[in-house]
């Protein structure tokens, strides 16, 4: 029996280089599952998870997966389950004091219900449960391992991870007599960010905005020290590390930024034109699972299917973070490439048009058939989903509202501009307003005092639960609101008695092809800030502050130039839209069959191998996908793995239900689901 952390790393020991997500699921595969691997095991074996570790284990990796490892049976540790003593057992749960009783009731006594168990604890397990285990001297024969795999997190994205805290803003940022509600959340939260460093052996400097109230923290909201409260547990919990875990390192390699909601209250309302923020705003999608209609072959009602848009799918992998007009385009031109280059599309077409089919050429046919079949099926699909975005932009009239929508949050509209939409669109959906009015409360707060709010509401035909939206999204930004239309807005001149405000500035040096396509989020900013060393110290408090002599700055791994020549390297001139949202990262080379190369995801990853140090940030209350795309275009550009952490990731409607729901009382815990 051996009680550790795994010694393993992503990058000590070897050269490869392996991205965020990788880690996690080779850590699951391998270091876990792989444990029980002995001489006198036999090859199949049962996985005992909790409710929060089956969800780490079936966001990182497929049942196929776990499969290949030798698991035979996945059960739920607090279901009655069947004995099988000839088989060995992995555990992988939480250290609480349920899991470790409902454990020792497995193993103890004359029957067990397994004949060797492997015990995988997703975070640091106290002493004294483990003093509890090695005291059951029935059990304590029967361990074949005993582990902290510090691994509980959820990864949603090559380069994202949640902590899966719906409710965050409710427990976090609602001034409220429940303390102890407050510090679960807060703990938890913070535990599950330091697996994320744990699991990678990374030792981050951790940075956090900082209240504006810091020098006197009784005058600062509990809401407003969230984020200083988030960065002391992560630090204390990181700390313990370096003496905990074989192997951690000693000094910090990569950097933290902890944020909280209130820094963009924008970025999850505005409508973001990728590909990818399309289909989750405008489609009826159940997580990343699309269902759609094909024609039946008996001739009867149509057939429904689902799709999987993610990584594995290289087409989805190529265009998600494409402008919906660039994807349509770029699609097309994969439609055409395919049928001019396929060679069972050639001969399929030559068919249809009478011509004669030679027996080779048959023969050739046959052969390309079921790969034809498969790239035609996920073209035809995109190309489906495509032009369904497409007629509901129009439909919607979503063209007109982005624009404004953007004009808003540059300086180049106002008051009169969002009066007109409202008059003369009164078709409009209610949320499709309501959010309008958010972006606009954002812009100009002093328009939404006293009674004025009441009355742009009445205009818009919303209701009084609409109301409460604004109201709790300004309620988020507590005393920052005044500040942020100060800090971040720039006053635009039109005559001495009129002004508009913007809360962003065009970006230099950034060519834009497509329409609608100029809205960035704050952390862009933040994050180059943050690279170049220019993030100011008076608003973002560090930690683990470096002194002057001992900063240094990324160094690419295997290399020795410095990140800040890459990132001017890099960043160049002007570049064209189209190259400059495709990277490299994204984009797929086109075999000779006109179809995107499988390899994409080995590219990416082999990209990864001359990458400088990585940078984490972690927005408390959601983040969005406007803020993900940001991490993968910048991580093309600065040449450093820029992971997004959160709460959760939240789609437009979603952050509206949340900041709807802040009074709500929370709803009973859902049974977890088992693959």
């Amino acid at each position: 029996m051996s009680f550790s952390d795994s010694d393993s790393s992503s990058v000590g020991g070897t050269n490869e280089y392996k991205n965020f997500r990788q880690t996690s699921r080779d850590r699951l595969l391998f270091e876990m599952l792989g444990a029980a691997n002995t001489e006198n095991s036999k090859p199949w074996r049962v996985l005992i998870m909790d409710k929060v570790t089956v969800k780490v284990m079936s966001h990182s990796c497929k049942m196929a997966d776990i499969t290949d490892q030798g698991v035979s049976l996945v059960e739920d540790l607090f279901r009655r389950r069947q004995p099988l003593p000839s088989l060995d057992a992995i555990y992988f749960i939480q250290p609480s004091k349920e899991n470790v009783v409902m454990f020792l009731s497995d193993m103890s006594g004359r029957e067990p219900l397994y004949k060797k168990a492997f015990v995988f604890f997703s975070s640091p397990v106290p002493r004294e449960f483990v003093n509890h285990i090695k005291c059951d001297t029935s059990v304590l024969p029967r361990i074949g391992a005993l582990r902290e795999m510090n691994l509980e997190y959820f990864p949603i994205d090559s380069q994202a991870f949640i902590t899966d805290h719906d409710r965050a803003l409710d427990d976090l940022f609602v001034e409220s007599e429940n303390s102890r509600r407050f510090d679960n959340c807060l703990n938890t939260m913070a535990t599950r960010i330091a697996t994320v460093f744990a699991s990678l052996k990374e030792f981050p400097f951790v940075r956090y905005r900082a209240s504006k109230a810091l020098e006197d923290p009784t005058a600062a909201s509990l809401r407003e020290l969230v984020p200083t409260k988030l960065a002391a547990a992560v630090w204390n919990c990181i700390s313990k590390y370096k003496s905990t875990i074989p192997n951690y390192p000693q000094s910090e390699t990569c950097e933290l930024l902890i944020l909280d909601r209130s820094i963009d209250q924008i970025a999850p309302v505005i409508h973001e034109w990728t590909y990818d923020a399309m289909c989750r705003d405008l489609l009826e999608m159940e997580g990343n699972k699309y269902i759609y209609e094909v024609s039946s072959k008996t001739g009867g009602d149509p057939d429904k299917r689902e799709a999987l848009l993610e990584d594995t799918d290289p087409v989805w992998l190529e265009l998600r973070h494409a402008h919906i007009a660039d994807a349509s385009e770029r699609l097309h031109e994969k439609m055409t490439t395919f049928a001019s280059k396929n060679k069972a599309a050639q001969i399929h077409q030559t068919a249809r048009d009478g011509g004669e089919i030679s027996t080779r050429d048959l023969q050739k046919m046959v052969q390309a058939l079921p790969q034809y079949t498969e790239q035609v099926e996920k073209i035809t699909l995109h190309v489906e989903i495509a032009g369904k975005i497409n007629t509901l932009i129009r439909e919607m009239g979503l063209r007109e509202l982005g624009q404004l929508e953007q004009d808003l949050v540059f300086g180049d509209a106002g008051a009169k501009d969002v009066i007109n939409f409202l008059r003369t669109n009164q078709n409009a959906s209610p949320e499709n307003k309501l959010r309008l009015l958010m972006i606009y409360a954002s812009v100009y707060p002093e328009k939404f005092e006293d009674d004025k709010a009441a009355k742009i509401m009445q205009l818009a035909k919303l209701t009084a639960e609409d109301m409460t939206v604004v109201k709790n999204m300004r309620l988020l930004a507590g005393s920052d609101a005044k500040k942020a239309t100060s800090a971040h807005s720039f006053s635009l001149k039109f005559n001495a008695q009129k002004t508009k405000q913007a809360t962003r500035k065009d970006r230099t040096g950034e060519e834009e092809t497509w329409q609608l396509f100029r809205f960035y989020p704050m952390i862009e900013e933040l994050i180059e800030n943050l690279c170049k060393g220019e993030l100011s110290k008076n608003e973002y408090s560090c930690m683990n502050e470096p002194s002057p002599s001992t900063t240094k700055p990324a160094v690419p791994r295997g290399s020795t130039q410095s990140a800040t020549s890459q990132t001017s390297q890099s960043a160049g001139g002007p570049k064209s839209m189209r190259s400059r949202r495709t990277a490299n990262w994204a984009r797929s080379s086109i075999s000779d069959d006109g179809y995107g190369s499988d390899s994409i995801l080995k590219a990416a990853t082999l990209d990864f191998k001359k990458m400088g140090q990585r940078v984490f940030v972690f927005i408390i209350g959601g983040a969005t996908r406007s803020e993900l795309r940001v991490c993968h275009k910048l991580t093309a550009k600065l040449r450093r793995e820029v992971v997004l952490g959160c709460s959760t990731l939240d789609d437009p409607p979603q952050y509206i239900m949340k900041l709807k729901r802040l009074s709500e009382p929370e709803p009973p815990v859902e049974a977890p689901k088992f693959f």
